[in-house]
């Protein structure tokens, strides 16, 4: 092992943190995973065995890690949204640097104890907001910072997020509902759009926020006539129902399987369509429940509007149940344009053209088209190549080494986080919102 290369212990060894520990695999002289900490027993072995470290390095909880002192370089956390910061504060005073997933706060009280946590101790703490590591987005930042389409003047993003990826983990799944899980749709699913603007923005302060929103069709309200409550037990409806587990998850058991299956990642023997199929025949099997019939709470449609200090307006948009998965975005500037659809990995950069030859109000267009690097969807992917780059990253940040515009340190993702917080304020009190008045009396509650 190379003196330079980092180590890590994760922590909580889900989906997420074991695609970023999956740069120890590839570039093994610049991190080495030497430790997991899992309630499960499964997970710790299948953890240990895959990346090859001694037993002793195996732990039930983060407490328990914590109160054996440093035993490496930094931790991957990746355990559930609820957990992040009561994970992460007592690792932080064992002396651990953080990669934290994302959101890693639920709430302004969680953020406000991390961010005096970190400050505190002086560990090191980035988050998994990997979009901006993706090179759809890295490329269109370098135009932003070169002022390629001068001044901001109005940015428009928007998520398609697919009826599959919805149905299986915001309907039916562990975030379905906010009293379990702890977060909403849009700082689960959104945190990384809102960060974005902000990053974009490059440190512009916001003013107001505003949204809108609700639970409009994933209710019992829309329910098909004669549809039962378990597509396998009850439901006539069943063969023709877009949202059938047998069709949806049966059929295709690839689309989200690490959050239908999870079990079946960390033991092969599980993994197999008879296995599956008494899976959904089970009377309390999730996915099997009619997603009009759950006990789900989360909004299936969200806007949100963000002034900005300087007069700029972000909006953003999220739309669940879609055919497609898609994230869109717009940027406005003084001096041009750029438009892209980060699934199909290029963007358009447009500018005025005044040309006497040309028709009036011509224009000129640059068409940047990237190299796909995986999945960008996320469904068996690493968002669009944002994974591992922001691993790597990461580990150069633990040495000390120069970070990339990217760098998603802590004090540099929090903006996102609050503009989540004040624009679910705002949709549920449906009014604007004053950012700094709403940040500051987080502040003084806290």
């Amino acid at each position: 092992m190379s003196a330079d290369c980092v180590t890590a212990i994760i922590v909580g060894a889900g989906h997420r943190s074991l695609g970023y520990a999956e740069l120890a695999r590839i570039k093994p002289e610049k991190l080495k995973i030497v430790g997991v900490a899992d309630p499960l027993p499964d997970r710790r072995k299948y953890t240990c065995e895959y990346f090859g470290f001694s037993q002793d390095m195996c732990f039930e909880s983060a407490g328990e890690l914590a109160k054996r002192g440093k035993l490496a370089d930094c931790i991957i956390n990746g355990t559930m949204d609820s957990e992040h910061v009561a994970t992460s504060l007592p690792l932080l005073e064992a002396g651990y640097d953080i990669l934290l997933e994302k959101p890693f706060a639920t709430n302004m009280q969680e953020l406000e104890l991390l961010e005096s946590a970190a400050r505190k101790t002086g560990r090191k703490v980035m988050i998994c907001h990997v979009l901006r590591y993706a090179p759809f987005y890295a490329e269109i930042k370098k135009r932003l910072l070169a002022g390629v389409i001068g001044k901001i003047t109005h940015i428009t993003t928007a998520e398609h997020v697919s009826y599959h990826h919805f149905s299986s983990c915001y309907v039916r799944g562990k975030w379905n509902n906010t009293r379990k899980c702890g977060a909403s749709v849009l700082l689960a699913k959104c945190s990384h759009d809102l960060d974005l603007i902000s990053w974009f923005m490059s440190g512009v302060k916001p003013v107001s926020v505003d949204s809108m929103g609700g639970l409009y069709f994933f209710n019992q309200e829309n329910a098909p006539e004669n549809s039962g409550t378990h597509c396998m037990l009850d439901c006539p409806l069943e063969s023709s129902c877009d949202y059938s587990v047998r069709r949806m998850h049966l059929e295709h058991p690839v689309y989200w399987g690490a959050y239908v299956w999870p079990e079946h990642a960390y033991n092969k023997a599980l993994d197999t369509h008879e296995n599956r199929l008494k899976a959904i025949m089970k009377p309390d099997f999730p996915h099997s429940r009619c997603v009009w019939k759950c006990d789900n709470n989360q909004v299936d449609r969200q806007s949100v509007v963000v002034e900005f200090a300087d007069g700029t307006v972000a909006i953003h948009n999220l739309i669940t149940g879609t055919a497609a998965p898609m994230r869109k975005v717009h940027i406005i500037g003084t001096d041009g344009e750029i438009e892209g659809v980060f699934d199909e990995n290029k963007f358009i950069v447009r500018h005025r053209d005044l040309d006497p030859a040309k028709a009036q109000c011509s224009y000129t267009e640059e068409i940047v088209d990237l190299d796909n690097l995986g999945d960008t969807t996320g469904a068996t992917g690493d968002h669009g190549g944002g994974d591992l780059r922001l691993a790597d990253d990461f580990a150069g940040f633990v040495r000390g080494d120069a970070t990339s515009i990217s760098c998603t340190e802590l004090s540099d993702s929090v903006t996102g986080h609050k503009l989540v917080f004040a624009a679910d304020t705002a949709m549920v009190r449906k009014q604007r919102v004053d950012f700094g008045s709403f940040c500051a009396a987080d502040e003084q509650r806290y």
